[in-house]
């Protein structure tokens, strides 16, 4: 007997931590036309959501499970970037049929990475269609300690976590771009279909930075929101941003043959899911402990500097604060939806 809707949503998205009683800040979970969440005192909710379509935003043939982890993952970093904490998320999932074993391991990518930071699952929708996974995310965080785009300030340091450019530099390799050694190509696409929110960053971010953004569509892309938003500009020192850890041994491997495509990669690469943040100069130190704690790279890569009238929002320099050149061929154009 085929399987249906229901008994879909029963085998495979019912969530333990959406029970009565298991989640603090859940009070109602699926199976209802609403779910019920209770964030806790003092706190506001933080909601985002992302929609994942195959042949947009990954290859058809991505493994299911890495699938479910990342369409759970891009939505948490939203909830990061904010410094808010996982309370719970509803699933929206289109399917040309239903594959069982197929939808068996997409269940387990999701439903382990929602367990490890606590995230329930309190309801969606399943139907037909052509492959569509669309993810909305609920967190709560204190109202005051939100890390919004809007609030960096002159005078702020850049910073970045983690590394960039892996992610692009599998994505070239797997259109046939660029050729990887194969132990090359399975770290690069972890970071392309594996992605890690960086939660606790974000939540260690609190009361020490001032703006924040995920860094979804590129590095110059995403800061140029902030700056739009903050009404500011920002210097990229580009010779600190090449020396620091925020360049991958396999995008600085690929520098040296290729220098324009290692930029392209790290300046305008996309779907790294790191933390770009800014923080007054006074926060150094609170930082480099925060970073040490966390066992994560915080590379400081720049600054916010005040808005002119003339000259581009942020400016490539270097050491001596003059314009950088860069090698022909970079690409800085982020990923655009509809390009």
């Amino acid at each position: 007997m085929a399987l249906g809707e229901f008994d879909l949503i029963r085998r495979y998205f019912q969530h333990p931590l959406a029970q009565p009683g298991v989640h603090a800040g859940v009070r109602l979970g699926n199976g209802d036309d609403c779910a019920l969440l209770q964030p806790g005192p003092g706190q506001v909710l933080a909601v985002s959501t992302d929609m994942l379509v195959a042949g947009r935003h990954f290859f058809p043939d991505v493994a299911p499970r890495a699938l479910g982890h990342k369409a759970l993952a891009v939505n948490l970093s939203d909830l990061a970037a904010m410094g808010a904490r996982p309370l719970a998320f509803v699933l929206a999932l289109a399917l040309p049929q239903i594959d069982e074993p197929w939808v068996q391991e997409f269940a387990a990518g999701l439903l382990a990475l929602a367990d490890a930071h606590g995230c329930a699952l309190v309801g969606g929708d399943t139907c037909a269609g052509p492959l569509n996974v669309c993810i909305t995310v609920f967190g709560e965080l204190p109202p005051a300690l939100a890390l919004r785009r809007d609030a960096a300030l002159a005078g702020d340091d850049l910073y970045v976590s983690g590394s960039l450019g892996q992610a692009r530099l599998a994505l070239e390799a797997l259109r046939g771009r660029w050729r990887l050694p194969e132990a090359a190509l399975v770290r690069c696409r972890q970071r392309l279909e594996r992605p890690e929110p960086r939660l606790a960053l974000g939540q260690g971010l609190r009361g020490l930075a001032h703006a924040a953004i995920d860094l979804s569509d590129g590095l110059l892309a995403d800061l140029g929101h902030v700056l739009r938003a903050s009404g500011v500009a920002a210097q990229l020192d580009v010779p600190a941003l090449l020396a620091s850890p925020a360049v991958g041994p396999d995008v600085r491997a690929l520098a040296l043959v290729q220098p324009a495509l290692a930029l392209t990669c790290v300046l305008a690469g996309g779907d790294d899911y790191e933390l770009l943040y800014t923080a007054p100069v006074a926060a150094r130190s609170a930082l480099e402990r925060l970073g040490r704690e966390l066992g994560l790279e915080l590379s400081r890569i720049g600054r916010i500097v005040a808005a002119t009238d003339a000259g581009p929002q942020c400016s490539l320099v270097d050491e001596r604060l003059q314009p950088y050149a860069l090698p022909p061929g970079v690409e800085l154009k982020g990923f655009d939806h509809f390009a």
